[in-house]
């Protein structure tokens, strides 16, 4: 199978930029943060920053391929940015895999391209269209959120309502929204242990993805949920173990969801448009529909 590398990142405003930006030298880095936001909402009426005005905190990935699934996150808590973005790029030259993101064309990718160039990294692989490399590198990246509601933006969905339609744990360690103030607090653990959360949410949803568009049975969905389910458990980590005794403990609610191999018109004339996301994520998406 080729290899499919499921990607999410939590970031927070990037302080220095900001202190050149507004001229801010005598505030610290909280400070310095709140007013990037509060200039940037006064001036476009949108409460998230551009991607080139973050800075990368955590990345998570789950990668899929012939060796098996593998949820991690990249570097230890205390490496520095460049060593994640570095290392998130070396994965991507190493492995060659279809990238996968929720809202990763309009943010995490942009972002990472940004912090590379900050960090003078090189991302060859990325840029190369030889025919033996990663031809094209955006024709190997599928954003979930961007295929699943056809590129309309006013009928995209969050992770949290795709996680929900889908019967999956979702988000219960933290929101997007309170990631800056647990890095200001040096909760950097909990921020990754949230990323991981969503990359694996959105795993999730790519493997129904793949289901939907017949690249995958009923019978070898249930696996990919078996492989995951045993992964989590035996990686000793509590947040882990958890988020596969929710997997384990909803199987008939997800297999209801996702319905059957067999099911009929699933429309309805009642169909409505989603609610609105929550904060975090709806200031998100806006940002990358304006951007």
């Amino acid at each position: 199978m080729s290899a499919k590398l499921v990607l999410d990142i939590e970031t927070v405003p990037d302080a220095e930029m900001g202190r050149g930006l507004y001229g801010l030298d005598d505030l610290d880095e909280g400070e310095v943060m709140r007013a990037m936001l509060h200039h940037y909402q006064q001036r476009t009426g949108l409460e998230f920053l551009p991607p080139i005005q973050h800075k990368v905190v955590a990345i998570g990935v789950v990668l899929r391929n012939d060796e098996g699934v593998r949820p991690l996150v990249l570097g230890e808590e205390d490496a520095k940015e460049s060593e994640l973005i570095m290392r998130f790029f070396r994965g991507l030259g190493h492995y060659v895999p279809d990238l996968v993101t929720w809202i990763g064309a309009a943010f995490d990718l942009p972002v990472l391209i940004f912090r590379a160039l900050r960090h003078e990294i090189q991302a060859k692989n990325y840029w190369e269209t030889g025919v033996n490399d990663l031809s094209r590198f955006h024709w190997r990246h599928t954003d979930l959120m961007d295929a699943l509601s056809g590129f309309q933006g006013r009928g995209r969905p969050s992770l949290r309502e795709a996680c929900a339609l889908l019967g999956l744990p979702g988000k219960n360690l933290m929101e997007g929204s309170s990631v800056m103030d647990a890095y200001l607090e040096g909760r950097i653990g909990d921020i990754r242990r949230y990323c991981l959360e969503d990359a694996l949410n959105t795993y999730l949803v790519s493997i129904h993805f793949d289901y939907l568009r017949g690249n995958l049975t009923q019978d070898s969905l249930d696996d990919e949920y078996g492989l995951l389910i045993d992964v989590l458990k035996s990686s000793g980590e509590q947040h882990l173990t958890e988020f596969a005794r929710k997997l384990e403990a909803e199987p008939e609610d997800r297999k209801e969801a996702a319905g059957a191999e067999s099911a009929g018109d699933a429309g309805s004339d009642d169909d409505q448009p989603a609610a609105d996301p929550q904060p975090g994520e709806a200031a998100r998406e806006e940002s990358a529909t304006v951007h």
